[in-house]
C-alpha cells in the first residue's frame, strides 16, 4: 500500500495545482513551510465550497488582513461585509472567534496538532485534520468529496455515502505515509480533483489505474454511491425595502444565530413553510407597501426560499421599529449576503 503512496506523491511533484494558499512539492523539498494561518483561512473558505469561488475571496481577505493577528483585530462587520456572497455565513462569525481565541490563549500561533486545533471554534474533524497535516505534516488523514471519491474507486466500495465515510477513512488513513504526509493529502485531492473526476475520469492518465479496483470491474461511473436526495422544502417569506428621500436604505443586522447571522440585511418576516403557516408579514413601519410583481427565489442547504419585495419611500423623519437608514453614500450592495443583494436588484431593476 506505501507503493501507492509514493507513485501517488511522485505523481504530485509533477502535476500539482498551483494555489495562492498553497506551498508547491519543490518550496517544502526546499525547507519552505506553509504559513498556518493562511492554510487555515483556505481550507475554512473552502468548506462546501469550489477553488474557483474561494480564490478571489483568499487574496481579498489575506491582502486586507495578513496576519492572524490583524484578523483578530478586525471589525466584525468589515469582515462579514467582505464576506458577502461566499455563503455558510457562521463560517466568517467562527473564523473571528478563532483568531481571536488563538491570538489571546496561544500567542497568534495554531496549535500544532489535531486534538488541539479540534477545540477551536469552526474547525471540525476534517479542518482540524486538514490544518495539521498540511501546515505542520502530521500524520493525520484528510478526507473531503474527493478523497471520498477517490477511495470508492479504488476499493469499489458500494457502500453509500454518508454512511461509507468511516470505511473511506480508512481506506485513506491506511495509505497515509509517515513522510510527506501533507503533500500526500493534497495529492490525493489534486487526484480526485483533476483525473478521478465524478463525470468521465481520465483513467488512462491515473497513477494509480492498475490498482483501481472500480476501473478493473468497469464500476468507475458508479461511484461513489450516496444516498438518494431529500427534497428541499421551500419556505416563504416578506422583505422590506423602505428608502428615504434622501437616498437613505433601512437596514438591519441579522441577529447572530441563525442563517446569515451578523449579516446586513433588509427587514422582513420570519420564513415560513407555507403549507403550516399563513403568509408572513412584519413591516418595520406602518404605511402602504407596494409589492413588486416578480418575486425573489434562493436555495439553502436545506430549503428552497421565496420572498415577497415589499417596497416604500419615506420622508427623512420617520422611526422604523427595526434597523436603520444608512445613508447612500455608505451602503455598499456587495456587502450584502446573495439572497438580500437579490432583493436590491430586483428593485433596482
Amino acid at each position: 500500500m506505501r507503493d501507492l503512496s509514493n507513485d501517488l506523491l511522485e505523481w504530485y511533484d509533477v502535476h500539482a495545482r498551483e494555489m495562492p494558499w498553497r506551498v508547491s512539492p519543490a518550496d517544502r523539498k526546499a525547507g519552505i513551510w506553509p504559513d498556518p494561518y493562511t492554510v487555515w483561512m483556505s481550507e475554512i473558505m473552502l468548506q462546501q465550497t469550489t477553488v474557483s469561488a474561494v480564490t478571489s475571496y483568499f487574496q481579498k481577505f489575506i491582502t486586507r488582513w495578513p496576519t492572524i493577528r490583524v484578523f483578530a483585530a478586525a471589525n466584525d462587520s468589515e469582515v462579514m461585509g467582505a464576506w458577502a456572497g461566499l455563503g455558510y455565513y457562521a463560517r466568517a462569525r467562527n473564523k473571528l472567534k478563532c483568531a481571536r481565541i488563538v491570538v489571546k490563549n496561544h500567542s497568534g500561533k495554531f496549535p500544532d496538532n489535531y486534538t488541539s486545533l479540534l477545540k477551536l471554534p469552526g474547525i471540525g474533524p476534517y479542518t482540524a485534520a486538514a490544518i495539521a497535516s498540511i501546515a505542520f505534516d502530521m500524520q493525520e488523514t484528510v478526507v473531503d468529496g474527493n478523497v471520498e471519491r477517490v477511495m470508492a474507486r479504488m476499493h469499489n466500495e458500494h457502500t453509500p455515502l454518508p454512511i461509507a465515510k468511516k470505511i473511506l477513512t480508512t481506506y485513506a488513513n491506511a495509505l497515509t505515509p509517515r513522510a510527506r504526509p501533507g503533500d500526500f493529502a493534497q495529492a490525493v485531492m489534486d487526484l480526485g480533483a483533476t483525473i478521478c473526476t465524478p463525470k468521465s475520469p481520465a483513467c488512462g492518465i491515473c497513477p494509480w489505474r492498475d490498482k483501481c479496483q472500480a476501473r478493473e470491474r468497469g464500476t468507475t461511473s458508479k461511484l461513489p454511491k450516496k444516498m438518494p436526495k431529500v427534497t428541499k422544502p421551500i419556505r416563504h417569506g416578506t422583505v422590506y425595502v423602505a428608502k428615504r428621500r434622501d437616498g437613505a436604505m433601512l437596514l438591519e443586522t441579522r441577529p447572530d444565530s441563525g442563517l446569515l447571522g451578523g449579516m446586513l440585511g433588509w427587514p422582513g418576516s420570519e420564513w415560513v413553510d407555507m403549507a403550516t403557516h399563513k403568509r408572513p408579514t412584519n413591516p418595520p413601519l406602518v404605511t402602504d407597501w407596494k409589492k413588486i410583481p416578480s418575486e425573489v427565489r434562493h436555495t439553502f442547504t436545506h430549503f428552497h426560499l421565496i420572498l415577497d419585495v415589499m417596497v416604500a419611500d419615506f420622508d427623512t423623519e420617520v422611526h422604523p421599529k427595526t434597523g436603520i437608514f444608512v445613508p447612500r453614500s455608505e451602503f455598499c450592495p456587495s456587502n450584502l449576503p446573495t439572497v438580500m443583494r437579490k432583493v436590491f436588484d430586483l428593485t433596482e431593476s
